[in-house]
């Protein structure tokens, strides 16, 4: 495909018609449909991983499926149409606003609208260990953790709330994907590989 019809395709701040089609025509795509039919048909886990991986080159196991549960918003374990377009519309080319919500929702492991310091060691330490060719002992992640709390914790909690990431954040852009990259970089939002007959 065209990367300049690529750029443009995504980098619109607006959702116009054609491009929810294109995203609709992915989907059936992906899930092997082709009557155009959404009807009890989703990506399941694994099929979204894979996604992640092969689109987007997405690599820590922990955080594909952080972003797999951000986009089910149904909880049925399985990403269906209307979920995949907003979805994808959020990950590829969102606000500041949205990404930021979407990385906190990512990062808060257990649901309760915090990250809290032992959610902050396991996905150091999962990225880490993932990352690094040598062992990284567990002092040294908490004292990465010690660093991450003083500098995000602005309410001395022992946890970083939404109004703690988003202050954070707004201060150092840098700090939105401070846990491990859940969104794509921008030259891979621009090379995804939309079906021709979107264009």
């Amino acid at each position: 495909p065209n990367k300049k019809r690529l750029s443009k395709f995504w980098s619109s701040e607006q959702q116009h018609p054609f491009e929810i089609e294109c995203l609709i025509r992915l989907f059936h795509h992906l899930v092997g449909r082709t009557d155009g039919s959404c009807d009890n048909v989703g990506l399941d886990r694994n099929t979204f991983r894979a996604i992640l991986h092969s689109m987007f080159g997405m690599t820590d196991d922990m955080l594909m499926n952080r972003v797999f549960f951000a986009f089910d918003k149904d909880n049925d374990n399985r990403i269906n149409v209307k979920e995949w377009v907003k979805g994808l519309s959020v990950f590829l080319r969102g606000t500041f606003e949205e990404k930021l919500k979407f990385c906190f929702e990512v990062y808060y492991l257990n649901g309760d609208g915090f990250i809290s310091q032992e959610e902050i060691f396991d996905i150091l330490k999962n990225s880490l260990h993932q990352q690094s060719s040598e062992e990284e002992t567990d002092e040294g992640i908490k004292e990465l953790v010690d660093i991450i709390l003083k500098k995000m914790d602005y309410d001395n909690d022992g946890k970083i709330s939404f109004a703690d990431f988003e202050k954070a954040v707004r201060e150092d852009r840098l700090l939105l994907e401070v846990f491990g990259p859940c969104l794509p970089e921008v030259k891979v939002q621009l090379q995804v590989n939309i079906p021709t007959s979107c264009f």
